[in-house]
């Protein structure tokens, strides 16, 4: 288990964290990242779009005028999709987008996600997460401390109401329980930063 720096909400190092070969020095499979990414995000589509086809539109029924003579277009229908209020051509219908993934192929993703950002100094360790008031302007005060300009997820081992509070307000600060970590949060965020009690009830979860 290599060691890490610890810092405090300050930015100031405090001292140092083992962590978990498996979860944060595992190899990089860029093909099971993009598949739980692309997972993610086809379970969150609704699917629920519907258009009515020219069988499903109401009327129609009789043929509008004569096929010769009149010096118009032959019509078989009013209903038919060039005129008004007809049916809609090639119509989207409500289906399942949803997709699988194995639980294992889930966890190699995201460790591989995880490691790739330590690699890549993203991940911050921290001894905990807290502001001392529910308070916006607290939070940005960490931001500037560790001087992070892109998005931020907080990984946190509880649900500290200040520090949610403080975080509602910022567009690009996100937090996250420990227990729902996933590959697509991860590789979403510039920056990831977790407590320390956060990596241990990661470890904890996958046996490390």
């Amino acid at each position: 288990m290599p060691k890490v720096k610890l810092y405090d909400m300050k930015a100031n190092v405090v001292g140092d964290i083992k962590v978990s070969d498996a979860i944060f020095n595992a190899e990089y499979n860029e093909a099971l990242i993009h598949q739980a990414v692309v997972t993610r995000l086809a379970n969150e589509r609704q699917g629920t779009k519907s258009t009515l086809t020219r069988s499903e539109v109401r009327g129609g029924g009789a043929k509008p005028w004569r096929q010769k003579g009149t010096g118009r277009a032959r019509q078989g229908s009013i209903r038919s999709p060039q005129w008004v209020k007809g049916g809609v051509v090639f119509a989207p219908k409500s289906r399942d987008f949803s997709k699988k993934m194995n639980v294992k192929a889930k966890e190699v993703a995201l460790f591989s996600a995880l490691s790739q950002k330590l690699r890549a100094e993203e991940v911050i360790f921290v001894d905990e997460i807290k502001v001392d008031a529910a308070k916006t302007k607290e939070m940005v005060a960490v931001l500037n401390a560790f001087k992070f300009e892109k998005t931020v997820l907080f990984v946190m081992d509880n649900n500290d109401e200040a520090v949610l509070r403080a975080c509602a307000n910022l567009a690009k600060v996100s937090t996250i329980a420990a227990s729902q970590l996933n590959t697509y949060d991860v590789v979403k965020n510039a920056k990831i930063v977790m407590s320390k009690k956060a990596v241990e009830q990661i470890q904890e979860v996958y046996g490390e």
